[in-house]
């Protein structure tokens, strides 16, 4: 068993405790609605007959009597998966497979409902993309519709990309009575060499090979069923569900359909059960993320050099749980917070290498050690994030294996991927923010070089990625410094794209030797990398922001190191300028499904604080009562 740090680090505890004061109101009023939704028995039990045979008119005999009788629990699974989607393929015989282990542990369960899942992959540069950040919180409303039943005393979350497990545990928040166990489905196992990857991606921005050679490299890249396995939002997400204990532990990147996944989906069907109410161990997810759930999220987050979209996930999530995460906490977690690993794409290992480094049990064992984690918190498994110091191993053979967890490592067992706290990468998360008269942004500093994290160079303009890409197909970029400016494409835009297919003809640009950087309103994501990118500026070019108002030939400062975003212009003269360029229309943002979600444009917060439609309630106040909020 790990000894957890007797001391917490003063950042950490003293970002945590602001956190705490300033979500004083709203986490009460959040914490007053899960205690009225909570039930002393089944929810069930409070349905009329006919609510209640509808519940169960599909269910066969077994489960139909148990559900009629009220005596056992029942659990809701709630899945993304679909078949096409490597990632989430896994989960096609899941449901099955909890609801077996579920009835041996004295439950019952209920398929309660899909959401959908996108794959950012497959979108990248095409108009799907402008969905995926607000799929987020439409899977968070699917999750909600799934649950809102009232049929169920726990709930079981099937989910691994990238905005699905943040809208996932958002929709699962607004049931916060509910214990809720989410499963993985894993990483597939390695391919090709990421580094290799993105070295044919640059060839084929240059030139040098074709399509055909492209297309061999990205498929031995992905090759099968399970996560990508590079460190982009995907595992982030995962990391960040085991630290904040959702995850059983060391659960998260066993590889699919390997006799130990399937065990470890038993145990989490099992576990679901002893959370209930009536398994004696009554766990509400709306009291395991709290406070301090949320900063250990952030400090993994940071110390992995994870995805830069969860600036915008874990204060959405925050929210969702009447928590208050601003994007300073995290700049400041950051400043303090080591740097841990090297994975793809701050590094050339995959996640299959960090698991056989040590992997989440030393990562975890090495915070708490040295005082960045919170142990003191609740998890499925029980209270103390020290529990996911421990390695698990399969117990036994065939459909009846179980798990058993033994002490993790205490040392890494390949320090080129995976280190100490006293030893670390770097001294920093790698990931800071930037502001100035250009606004606010995020950088991912963890994968630039230190030499290249300080840009000033003149800008050049463009409102969506394709003029970009034809510019530097056409020579346009060529044998200059620049700051690309790739504006008109924020949340309120055209929903916040990841303009991954910008970064192959950057890095072309920065191996020739010329400084370049990009300042953009879009997103990046989990493949941040090795060119300094301010993204997410807030506020964004269709609101007024004033990258709206930046010309080409403007004089522009992207300096990661002392967290500045410039332009050289006094304020009058920026302050005096029209803006240029232009948001998509509603007549043109149509195709693909877009005009659907048309209304989520006009409505959807900033960057800053999250890129929801989802409004949290405010806090109780004299012209709002508490009761009111219930």
């Amino acid at each position: 068993m790990s000894t957890p740090s007797s001391r917490t680090n003063p950042v950490v505890a003293e970002v945590t405790d602001r956190i705490t004061r300033r979500s004083a109101g709203t986490r009460a009023a959040y914490l007053a609605r899960v205690a009225a939704a909570t039930s002393t028995g089944p929810a069930r039990g409070r349905l009329a007959c006919a609510n209640l045979a509808h519940g169960f008119a599909a269910a066969d005999g077994p489960v139909k009597e148990g559900l009629k009788s009220g005596r056992k629990p029942n659990v809701a699974i709630v899945s993304s998966y679909n078949d096409m989607l490597s990632a989430h393929q896994p989960f096609r015989d899941v449901p099955e497979v909890l609801k077996k282990a579920i009835i041996r542990a004295g439950g019952l369960a209920q398929f309660a409902g899909g959401v959908p899942a996108m794959c950012d992959g497959i979108t990248q540069g095409r108009a799907g993309m402008e969905l995926s950040l607000f799929s987020r919180d439409l899977i968070a409303m699917s999750t909600a519709v799934a649950l809102s039943h009232d049929m169920f005393d726990a709930a079981m979350m099937l989910g691994v990309c990238d905005k699905i497990v943040p809208g996932l545990l958002i929709g699962a928040l607004s049931f916060g009575h509910l214990p809720t166990v989410f499963v993985p489905a894993g990483p597939m196992p390695a391919g090709l060499p990421n580094g290799e990857k993105a070295r044919v991606r640059q060839l084929y921005a240059e030139g040098k090979v074709g399509r055909e050679e492209l297309l061999e490299a990205e498929a031995a890249s992905y090759h099968s069923a399970g996560t990508c396995t590079f460190y982009g939002t995907a595992n982030s997400n995962q990391m960040l569900m085991e630290v904040m204990g959702l995850h059983l532990p060391d659960a998260t990147f066993a590889n699919p359909a390997s006799p130990l996944r399937e065990a470890l989906t038993r145990a989490a069907a099992e576990r679901a059960v002893a959370i209930t109410a009536s398994g004696g161990e009554p766990t509400p997810v709306g009291h395991v993320v709290d406070e301090k759930a949320i900063v250990n999220a952030c400090v993994a987050l940071l110390a992995t050099g994870g995805s830069t979209n969860h600036t915008m996930h874990l204060v959405a999530i925050a929210a969702a749980a009447g928590i208050t995460l601003t994007w300073d906490d995290l700049s400041d977690l950051s400043a303090a917070v080591p740097l841990l690993t090297r994975i793809y794409p701050n590094g050339s290992a995959d996640i299959n290498h960090f698991v056989a480094a040590g992997g989440t049990p030393f990562l975890v064992h090495t915070l708490l050690k040295h005082g960045y984690l919170h142990d003191d918190v609740l998890t499925v498994s029980g209270r103390g994030l020290w529990r996911h110091t421990s390695e698990a191993r399969l117990d036994g053979a065939g459909d009846t294996a179980g798990v058993t967890w033994e002490e993790g490592p205490k040392a890494s067992l390949d320090t080129a991927v995976l280190r100490g706290a006293e030893d670390p990468f770097a001294p920093d998360g790698g990931l800071r923010m930037l502001s100035g008269r250009l606004g606010r942004a995020v950088v991912k500093t963890s994968a630039v070089r230190p030499e290249h994290r300080v840009v000033t160079a003149p800008a050049m303009v463009f409102d969506d990625q394709a003029e970009f890409l034809a510019a530097f197909a056409e020579g346009r970029l060529d044998g200059r410094d620049l700051v690309a400016v790739v504006r008109y494409q924020g949340p309120a835009a055209n929903g916040m794209p990841e303009l991954h297919k910008l970064m192959p003809a950057l890095g072309v640009l920065q191996d020739r030797g010329q400084r370049v950087a990009i300042v953009t309103d879009g997103r990046m994501s989990g493949a941040s990398g090795k060119v300094t990118a301010a993204i997410h500026v807030t506020p964004e070019a269709a609101l007024g922001g004033p990258i709206a108002r930046v010309r080409d030939g403007d004089l522009l400062t992207v300096d990661a190191d002392a967290g500045l975003l410039e332009v050289a212009l006094s304020d009058a003269d920026l302050d005096r300028r029209e803006t240029t360029g232009r948001a998509p229309h509603d007549v043109e943002w149509a195709g693909t499904g877009r005009e659907l979600f048309s209304g989520f444009r006009a409505i959807v917060g900033t960057a800053e604080t999250g890129a929801s439609v989802i409004r949290p309630l405010p806090a109780p106040s004299e012209e709002a009562p508490l009761a009111q909020h219930v």
